[in-house]
């Protein structure tokens, strides 16, 4: 035994750090290879024209991620030559100009390289005194001044505006029967919370108030326009039901352009009852409240201003890669009563990393917290706000040359006349299943991928024209092959 042990070989420091460490141990073939792969990126959405929308990944692909845990790694080299084949043919599609299905933004060469340098980083911004924080409240202040919001008004990056949406409910329970919620819940409540929202608002609101603990019993879905946009003679009808009965309405949350068309609720009177009733008056921007960003459309949101917190995703209209939620919020030391908390790992210092009034883990749920900031920062630094806002007027644009070409056709129909950029249509004197049928028929030829909804309890085709690639031509081809694949579904 002490003869085996004589013969082992003694581990040196160096053989130690290569067992360990997790860096390459050649960074120059690390380099060539990070090079390349970033090429064939940037090749991948320059050339992304020339690409099927969508097609499915077929069943090697499918095996290839069914595999069990790899005990031992692989070359960096062939792990890319994977992504090459098996992940990058396969994605959702939203970089492409005729992918319509979803609101999604298409993202933007810009950000592609600062997710690069975020990753690179590897900031965590739940707190703390580094530049990740200052980044991320460089863009509150814009959004404070896009939106027409106070100095003190806070502001805080998420996942996206159904995590925004979700915190605002909170925020507003707070506001309404105070702190003490956080530890006791709705037994701080005298009376019972009510929400008000539009019938065409996104589920999320509705799950917000599941999640927080109030419930979706207790949000009151108000009758909407032939627009699609909030009826307030209802909304302020069901405010006076609810108050002559006990209860304590206690928010309202309208939406700046629905999911299934777009519309935008009428945010001045809507701001007006919840002033005169005392309640918090949030907005779900998820589609439209960046149209503030254009002179054309700015008009649309008029009275956005006036919210007590908004939610936006800057990676739908605004083109920054997934993901980049934003809340918005009015008064800021609610925001922050609702979710800071003294713990001892959390300790502030006048001095140090630990320097900092005001973190943002006090003002949502996460501590764990990416650098999102930086790629809406360079977005916004490198296009500028202008830009930003004609490439979102430009979408309404197509949306609505789309609605004239449906009116014009023989074998479509307009749904509603589009506010944004989400046009709505379906086949003329044919039964409902036949758009469904459509919309799968072109997933399927790689030429667009539009979606369907309901509306009126019809099943219509469904266009969100959010992408900054997409063209009229794109319109055109669109339209061409909807009509090409109708004619063989009517004519077999």
């Amino acid at each position: 035994m002490r003869e085996l042990e004589a013969k082992a070989p003694l581990e040196t420091p160096g053989d130690l750090e290569r067992r360990t460490t997790l860096d390459p141990s050649d960074w120059r073939d690390f380099s060539r290879n990070a090079h390349e792969i970033l090429d064939d990126l940037i090749a991948h959405v320059e050339s992304i024209r020339q690409r099927s929308v969508w097609q499915p990944a077929p069943e090697d692909t499918r095996a290839r991620f069914t595999r069990s845990l790899p005990r031992e790694g692989r070359q960096i080299a062939d792990v890319l030559d994977d992504v090459r084949a098996h992940v990058m043919p396969f994605a959702t599609g939203n970089l492409h100009p005729l992918f319509m299905g979803w609101v999604q933004g298409a993202g933007t060469p810009i950000g592609m390289l600062a997710e690069l340098i975020s990753a690179g980083l590897n900031m965590n911004c739940g707190g703390r005194d580094h530049i990740g924080i200052e980044v991320e409240q460089q863009i509150v202040r814009w959004m404070r001044e896009a939106f027409d919001y106070p100095e003190d008004a806070t502001g805080l990056f998420l996942t996206g505006s159904s995590m925004a949406n979700f915190l605002a409910t909170v925020i507003a329970k707070v506001d309404a029967i105070g702190d003490a919620t956080r530890e006791t819940g709705l037994r701080s409540a005298s009376r019972e919370l009510i929400a008000y929202t539009s019938k065409a608002s996104h589920g999320c609101i509705a799950q917000a108030m599941q999640v927080s603990g109030i419930g979706s019993a207790n949000l009151r879905l108000v009758d909407i326009d032939a627009s699609g946009a909030l009826r307030t003679d209802i909304l302020q009808d069901m405010i006076a039901i609810d108050r002559a009965n006990g209860r304590q309405p206690f928010l309202i949350v309208a939406t700046a352009g629905t999911v299934n068309t777009g519309a935008i609720d009428p945010l001045p009177e809507i701001s007006m009852i919840a002033e005169g009733e005392g309640l918090w008056f949030h907005v779900d921007g998820a589609i439209g409240a960046l149209a503030i960003f254009s002179d054309k459309l700015r008009h649309l949101v008029k009275g956005i201003e006036r919210s007590h917190s908004i939610a936006l995703d800057f990676h739908k209209c605004g083109q920054v890669p997934y993901d980049a939620g934003f809340l918005l919020v009015r008064k800021g030391e609610v925001h922050k009563r609702a979710f800071a908390q003294s713990s001892s790992y959390l300790q502030r210092a006048d001095r140090g990393l630990p320097a900092g009034e005001t973190w943002p883990c006090d003002l949502g749920v996460d501590l764990s917290r990416g650098f999102r900031a930086l790629k809406t920062w360079m977005t916004i630094e490198t296009l500028g706000a202008e830009r930003l806002g004609a490439s979102i007027a430009h979408t309404c644009e197509l949306a609505d040359y789309l609605a004239k070409c449906v009116r014009q056709s023989k074998a479509f129909e307009l749904c509603v006349q589009p506010t944004l950029n989400i046009v709505c249509f379906r086949v003329r004197g044919e039964d409902d299943s036949i758009n469904r049928e459509l919309v799968l028929d072109l997933h399927e030829s790689g030429i667009a991928a539009p979606s369907w909804t309901e509306i009126d309890g019809k099943c219509v085709i469904r266009c969100a024209i959010i992408n900054h690639r997409t063209t009229r031509n794109d319109i055109d081809t669109f339209l061409s092959a909807l009509e090409s694949l109708l004619e063989k579904r009517l004519n077999p």
